[in-house]
């Protein structure tokens, strides 16, 4: 880890290069009360100096803003001369076409400039300290002083400007864009910023993970040090979604795997800018939340409906009232108000400091992690806002009394004023600013709250390169070995020989054509066959150059699938879900990453769809869960032995008797050997 502190919060900034943006790097210095030197270098400009050489000191942050030719000779020779870091801003590095089809190097060239020196970028803007007044910053942006909040590191410096436009109420401590990471990552940035007392909590907006072992520890840092983490996922990868033979690749592409590695971490993730700000909001102003129950309350019978309806898609819940809360709710609002959670209170009343106080307070009475008021300020400039003034003392004093978080959410963001969250913030209550992304931030927070997590480290697949497929019967007997349970077999390759080796194995068996994948797509399965006549009929029909005879599985309850795909940007990405020719039609699936434990794989199968037929569904057989674990183990078994060398693992199906999992079916891609 580099130390990025003179970085960060430098005495001194030094601006290279001219035009527009760089004038723009030296204005906002100015505008965000940055109180140290901030010095022009340019050949030409009155008053800079000609280069970096002739400064008169060694500079703690630098921003570059020439061409990417001349930063690499920029970076060189700041490194030289022991400045604290360097922002680059130029394109045109390895995000280039013409630099990944093999072009001229530049990025190993500013890698080998920098040498220990930290650089952020190339292709980003740089640094906003909101915290100290420094900005390393080349356009405007919205962001404001503040004495603590939120860091916010994003891969994309045209995102970051946007979300320091936000007026949600949301206090900014840093705001750091990181482009293509070249030397310094994400990570490692994030683990800088988590060190200053005043950030209360980390958001990412991620669209590739660097170095995943770093990536891992930020997350220990960040949990260690009792802060959390929140991350918008964006991109594809190509990796992760390369053209392969098995189902598991069409169902584990880069979205499953960014999924389960933040699940893995303890990183709450979440999918839209707005659910990125409110979550960091409720990180900022409370913390992670103590379980999932709420409680709503609204003056409006169809807010209350409409709350309830949009935490359906959520892990929230609204428990029912107990006996003190309805009793304590009738006191205060009479006979004519129907009692229930979420809440409608009506109007009876608004504008009653004391009663609204009351109601507020007897609703919080209740095992609750937090209460939020539905509450939609009208316009300051056309109306008289003074009553809605009254629900938010009410909220801080049902709050005084009931020592629980409370928050005040407006059903659209645009009724939220931000003065007026920030006024909620000052006094300890939660301002959420619209219904949807608050929903999505509170079930966020209660994730967090519930604290699981693996601490066991990644198992990290090798380089990638190009594969070959076993055959399944090889397939099988490598996944055997570790103790994968498959049907007795053999290999023939005439149809007279197939019968014989029906015969030997005994009626009912499966027929398969050899060397092909996707067998039921193209007739290469036949199943239930019951004579040698049957077999040798079978084989004839089927256009193959060899079969592979085998033992049916009978009484099956339910077919699952197994999948092991190495993902480069995220590990061994495990697939469990509903199996056999309809895995993608169902996507009744959950993933994990490698390695898992036996009580892991146990909550994920909880997870799925098919988890009631599992369990006997309406009177059905229960299966013996362990024998799925046994195999989800013994796959993994294998993995682990040959980390290096897989791409890809796929059983499917696994046939699931009342006692028995089995696999049908099995295939390996291995990388060639060099």
């Amino acid at each position: 880890m580099r130390n990025l502190s003179r970085l960060f919060a430098p005495r001194s900034i030094v601006v290279v290069g001219g035009g527009v943006w760089c004038a723009n790097a030296v204005k906002e210095c100015v505008k965000i009360g940055f109180e140290g030197s901030v010095l022009r270098v340019h050949p030409y400009e009155e008053g800079a100096f000609r280069s970096v050489a002739d400064l008169p000191a060694v500079p703690d942050a630098v921003f570059i803003g020439v061409n990417r030719d001349v930063t690499v000779e920029v970076v060189r020779n700041l490194a030289a001369m022991g400045a604290g870091g360097a922002v680059c801003f130029a394109s045109g590095f390895s995000e280039a076409e013409r630099e990944l089809a093999g072009g001229t190097g530049l990025q190993a060239a500013l890698l080998e400039a920098a040498g220990d020196m930290p650089v952020l970028g190339p292709n980003c803007y740089g640094v906003l300290n909101l915290l100290d007044g420094a900005a390393l910053w080349p356009d405007q942006h919205g962001a404001v002083r503040v004495d603590a909040g939120v860091a916010i590191i994003a891969q994309s410096s045209n995102v970051a400007i946007n979300l320091t436009m936000q007026r949600r109420g949301l206090p900014l401590a840093y705001v750091v864009t990181v482009g293509n990471q070249a030397q310094t990552d994400m990570a490692e940035i994030g683990a800088a910023l988590l060190d200053d007392d005043r950030v209360t909590a980390l958001g990412l907006y991620v669209e590739g993970i660097r170095d995943l072992r770093r990536f891992e520890a930020l997350a220990t840092k960040a949990r260690a040090g009792g802060k959390s983490i929140v991350a918008l996922k964006v991109g594809a990868s190509d990796q992760a979604q390369a053209a392969a033979v098995s189902h598991t690749a069409s169902l584990a592409g880069n979205a499953a795997g960014a999924a389960a590695l933040f699940d893995r971490l303890g990183i709450a993730q979440v999918t839209t800018l707005g659910a990125f700000l409110e979550t960091l909001k409720v990180l900022h102003v409370t913390g992670p939340l103590s379980s999932n129950r709420i409680a709503s309350m609204s003056c409006s019978g169809g807010e209350a409906s409409l709350v309830a309806d949009s935490a359906l898609a959520t892990g929230l819940v609204f428990p029912p009232l107990e006996v003190d809360q309805a009793r304590a709710l009738a006191d205060t609002l009479g006979s004519k108000v129907a009692l229930a959670n979420p809440l409608d209170y009506h109007t009876y009343i608004w504008g009653d400091l004391a009663a609204m106080t009351a109601c507020f307070a007897a609703m919080m009475q209740g095992d609750l992690a937090l209460g939020m008021v539905i509450l939609d300020f009208p316009k300051p400039e056309a109306c008289d806002i003074s009553e809605w003034r009254l629900v938010i003392d009410a909220v801080v004093a049902a709050q005084s009394l009931c020592q629980r978080p409370m928050a005040i959410v407006s059903s659209l963001p645009e009724t939220f004023p931000e003065e007026i969250a920030l006024e909620c913030i000052a006094k300890g209550i939660l301002p959420l600013a619209g219904l949807a992304d608050a929903l999505s931030a509170l079930d966020a927070a209660q994730w967090l709250g519930l604290g699981r997590r693996t601490s066991t480290p990644l198992l990290l697949p090798g380089s990638a390169g190009p594969g070959f497929t076993l055959s399944e019967v090889d397939a099988k007997f490598a996944l055997a070995k570790h103790g994968l349970s498959v049907p007795q077999g053999a290999v023939a390759r005439t149809s007279i020989t197939a019968g014989q080796a029906a015969r030997q194995l005994g009626f009912p068996v499966v027929l398969k054509a050899g060397g092909m994948a996707h067998k039921s797509d193209w007739g290469g399965v036949i199943v239930n066959l019951g004579t040698v006549v049957d077999v040798e009929d079978a084989a004839r029909n089927m256009d193959a150059a060899s079969f592979l005879i085998e033992s049916m599985v009978e009484g099956g309850i339910a077919e699952l699938l197994i999948g092991v795909i190495a993902d480069p940007a995220h590990g061994f990405v495990l697939t469990l879900g509903a199996g056999g020719i309809l895995t993608e039609l169902l996507d009744d699936t959950v993933s994990l990453l490698l390695p898992v434990t036996g009580d892991d794989v146990k909550i994920a199968l909880g997870l799925l769809r098919t988890a009631p037929v599992l369990r006997g569904y309406r009177g059905g057989q229960q299966v013996d869960i362990e024998t799925i674990i046994d195999a989800i183990l013994a796959v993994q078994s294998y993995v682990t032995q040959h980390q290096d060398t897989v791409l890809e693992v796929e059983v499917n199906p696994l046939i699931v008797t009342p006692n028995s999992a089995v696999a049908a079916d099995a295939l390996i891609r291995l990388k060639e050997p060099t």
